[in-house]
């Protein structure tokens, strides 16, 4: 009897960890996998845009990633829901904030360690990317220039399959944006 009872709450022990758990790991294809060490992805909030944590490390810099997650649903983004030439806070409803633990070179130019707003400028066939000292605002509504700690541009590029979520990756050296059939990416190296 005694052991029939241990093995029923070992079970209901592991039904109840097993339930908590809501991470997973998107790889560079756009599919789950937890066999990847490199990037890991926790869902934050349940909404239709969830929050996101990335969490990654390269070049022994540990990298986060906050960002809100939308949908494909159907529309248009490129754009049209994300239009091109106007800063973009590169996901949904908060500002998508970086923070890495140690300076670094992004794209070869420096960056200190720190937490940053990340916005970009959606181009075409290129794109920038913005690194801000205010990280903590809503959308783009109060974006101010002025306080740019670093501009990069990169190239975007088609990316198969489509991702119905806007997703970032940290994998090998880059940081890696992927959403709908788009992809850019950035390197990244300790200083």
């Amino acid at each position: 009897m005694q052991l029939i009872q241990i093995i029923f709450y070992v079970f209901i022990i592991l039904l109840f960890a097993c339930g908590k758990k809501n991470e997973v790991t998107p790889t560079k294809s756009n599919e789950l996998s937890i066999d990847s060490l490199t990037s890991r992805t926790e869902i934050k909030e349940d909404r239709p845009s969830p929050l996101k944590m990335t969490t990654g490390m390269i070049d022994g810099v540990k990298i986060t990633i906050n960002y809100g997650s939308p949908a494909v649903k159907s529309r248009q983004i490129w754009g049209a829901l994300v239009p091109y030439n106007e800063v973009w806070r590169t996901g949904a409803n908060e500002a998508t904030n970086i923070e890495f633990s140690k300076d670094v070179l992004i794209e070869g130019q420096e960056l200190k360690a720190g937490k940053y707003g990340l916005f970009t400028i959606p181009g075409e066939n290129e794109w920038t990317i913005i690194f801000n000292s205010v990280w903590d605002q809503w959308g783009a509504y109060d974006y101010d220039a002025s306080k740019d700690v670093l501009r990069i541009k990169v190239a975007s590029k088609t990316h198969e399959p489509l991702a119905e979520r806007l997703d970032f990756i940290i994998e090998k050296n880059e940081i890696i944006l992927v959403w709908e059939k788009l992809e850019i990416s950035f390197s990244v190296k300790a200083k």
